[in-house]
């Protein structure tokens, strides 16, 4: 049984998590100090090294948690409407929502935000987003393979370049969202998708 105190110490490591989470994807993880989680979740600035010894603890949590969301969100996926006989436009129809929702996804912006720290030589947050990748990769992949796909359009390929989109939709809408429409790029990738598939034999 949860003791009382064991309650509170995870709603607060989950209250600067979340603060965390935020404020990396705004300012980016060096630009954000303690004092900034602190004030944030309304938790005491010693108390986050107590809970994660120090900001590299900090952000790796932030990111596990991310992962673990993402996954959970996976496993929801209505795929047993997406069967081998649910034709194309159902296929697709759900492939989409999958690429839609890296543009939605309230972790995407610190997705994009925190590339550059990943991509550094050494970074400790690299093993973390290649986890992320491979868990967007699998999942549409998975996808993928229910559908009629050409030999020249093997699932594993089309998948990195369905998830690529996805995230470079939502980056350039992040930083041209006057210029960018997510839901019109995405259709257009469907269209062109679809176009690239052959029909189902009836």
């Amino acid at each position: 049984m949860t003791t009382r105190r064991e309650q509170t110490s995870q709603e607060s490591r989950d209250r600067i998590l979340t603060a965390a989470a935020e404020l990396f994807a705004e300012k980016g993880y060096r630009q954000t100090t303690f004092a900034d989680v602190a004030e944030r979740s309304g938790i005491s600035r010693g108390s986050i090294p107590w809970h994660f010894g120090s900001k590299e603890g900090l952000l790796l949590s932030v990111l596990e948690r991310s992962l673990t969301q993402i996954r959970a969100g996976l496993a929801d996926g209505p795929e047993s409407e997406f069967g081998k006989n649910a034709g194309l436009d159902v296929g697709f129809d759900r492939l989409m929502e999958g690429a839609r929702a890296l543009t939605t996804l309230p972790t995407t912006k610190l997705f994009v935000t925190l590339l550059v720290e990943a991509l550094e030589p050494g970074s400790p947050i690299q093993g973390r987003y290649v986890e992320i990748h491979n868990a967007l990769r699998d999942h549409c992949r998975r996808w993928l393979e229910r559908l009629p796909l050409p030999p020249e359009l093997p699932a594993e390929a089309l998948s990195v370049m369905i998830i690529g989109a996805g995230i470079g939709i939502h980056q350039q809408w992040l930083l041209a969202p006057n210029q960018v429409n997510p839901d019109q790029a995405l259709t257009t990738l469907r269209t062109l998708l679809k176009a690239a598939v052959p029909p189902t034999p009836k």
